[in-house]
């Protein structure tokens, strides 16, 4: 637990350091061996909480995303409802346009009227593109609206290699995106609705008398595995975004471009395994919490709690969380007034000098001006220390 231990920040000390060397490796920790290869065309692990990328291949190539494109579709409509925008009982007409879209389908008809519920449902566990196009026009009018709602999110996401022209993910020469995105997006989905999200573990769903089952077949093999979303067109191949939980520790992975349903399953659950074997996520701070302690000058208090604005994980090595280190480099003088969230360094992580981890030090609490005496008492001190200090530095000094 060493490296949860406050550190105190000394007076003229710009770096403390939680341990004084790199330690040498656990000798329990076994290696980690390179990660495996598969059939994939692209594909990329991450893990949940800290993000950080385990294993990648061509993770920024180009790719069709075909029915994961569903993703963002409810993606977005999980925005309106949040929002109070939209309810999951208020009722859709499907339109003509809905019904006739080929492809995976709910079978919803032209006029009937469906629950937003239902329509979510069919999209997410059957991939119904006609529920899809159905979500898309009741929410922005038209799909090709709504696909602009699509982009603009996949923009605050972070989604750098994406675009989206349909709600469907049917074949379109401007409609693309790439596993680092696909992994981006799923991360999210899990973040953000975790109301909403359990429908993707969920194996079947039945309307209109037709019971169908979730193409995501991992669902069946492996309890761990709770989510997402399955793709296939003949351009894109086979393609499945997978989200697994074990022992507090959740993983997502991207496969894109797989030459059939079972390999997609099997190469998905090579990467999840790999992830969970080899690598643990632990968290090490939380959002608030007290890691250091400042001198502050001309202030009503002396000292002014600092940490970090959210809370840090990090994915390391099995066995190896009591070698990392920390080390927190900070402005070496500090002068009220101070307001909370004020950077005045920075905490690093690292694992065998190499870094884990990096976050803003901010003030945890405010710190007020102290009044004149206070004040020109402090100011006088400095200057004792400025003149001493220049006097070190003169040519010649000892």
């Amino acid at each position: 637990m060493k490296i949860l231990q406050l550190l105190t920040v000394a007076l003229a000390c710009a770096v403390v350091t939680a341990m004084a060397q790199v330690p040498a490796p656990s000798a329990s920790a076994p290696p980690v061996p390179a990660p495996p290869q598969i059939g994939a065309a692209s594909y990329l692990l991450m893990d949940f909480n800290s993000g950080r990328v385990l294993v990648e291949h061509n993770a920024d190539q180009r790719v069709e995303p075909a029915s994961i494109t569903k993703l963002m579709t409810a993606y977005v409509v999980f925005g309106e409802l949040q929002e109070g925008n939209i309810t999951l009982e208020e009722t859709v007409i499907v339109s003509e346009k809905a019904w006739r879209t080929g492809g995976s389908r709910m079978f919803i008809e032209p006029g009937m009227q469906v629950t937003v519920e239902d329509l979510l449902r069919g999209m997410v566990i059957q991939s119904g593109n006609d529920s899809s196009v159905a979500l898309a026009e009741h929410v922005a009018g038209t799909e090709e609206a709504f696909a602009s709602l699509m982009n603009h999110f996949a923009v605050q996401l972070g989604m750098q290699g994406t675009n989206f022209v349909n709600s469907t993910g049917l074949p379109d020469p401007e409609h693309y995106t790439t596993a680092r995105d696909v992994a981006i997006l799923s991360l999210a989905t899990v973040r953000d609705f975790p109301d909403y999200y359990p429908w993707y573990s969920e194996k079947e769903f039945t309307f209109n008398n037709i019971r169908q089952h979730n193409r995501n077949t991992l669902l069946w093999r492996d309890p761990a595995i709770d989510g997402l979303k399955t793709g296939h067109t003949e351009a894109a191949g086979y393609c499945l975004a997978a989200s697994a939980k074990r022992e507090g520790m959740r993983l997502v992975s991207a496969v894109m471009g797989s030459d059939s349903e079972a390999n997609r399953a099997s190469e998905s659950q090579t990467l999840l395994n790999y992830g969970f074997r080899f690598f643990e996520t632990v968290q090490l701070y939380q959002a608030g919490q007290e890691l250091a302690r400042a001198r502050v000058w001309k202030g009503l208090a002396e000292e002014v709690p600092l940490g970090i604005g959210d809370e840090l994980f990090v994915t390391i090595p099995r066995g190896r969380y009591n070698d990392l280190e920390a080390q927190v480099q900070m402005q070496p003088k500090l002068t009220a007034p101070l307001e909370v969230g004020v950077i005045v360094g920075q905490i690093a992580v690292s694992l065998d000098g190499e870094p884990v981890a990096e976050r803003d030090l901010l003030t945890l609490a405010p710190v007020e001006e102290a009044g004149f005496f206070g004040s020109s008492w402090d100011s006088m001190k400095l200057w004792f220390d400025a003149m001493f200090e220049d006097e070190e530095t003169e040519p010649g000094a000892e």
